[in-house]
């Protein structure tokens, strides 16, 4: 198995605009559930947010294995999410994938 995490920080904007983008891009991701072969589980956390933290939302994904992460890439209706509900409106994005 296969942890994909994601955290990004949101671009300059409103925090109306912001929540709107969180509900956004959570409501895209978590809908790829069951679309996309390999992909076991897919959260994005936009909520209970400490003051301490450098990032405004979070992607906690599980794939079978690494192939299953690199489909989940290239698969269109990731990059369909991420093209229009991610990458527009992000400003830094880090990642971490390891196995489990």
């Amino acid at each position: 198995m296969v942890k994909h995490i994601i955290l990004w920080t949101l671009k300059e904007m409103s925090d109306s605009e912001k929540e709107s983008v969180k509900a956004e891009i959570k409501a895209g991701l978590e809908a790829l559930k069951g679309k996309i072969p390999g992909l076991v589980d897919i959260k994005v956390n936009t909520t209970g947010r400490l003051a301490s933290s450098n990032a405004d939302l979070m992607l906690d994904s599980t794939f079978e294995n690494e192939e299953a992460l690199k489909c989940y890439a290239k698969h269109p209706e990731h990059v369909a999410v991420a093209d229009s509900k991610v990458r527009p409106f992000t400003a830094n994005r880090s990642c971490l994938d390891f196995e489990i």
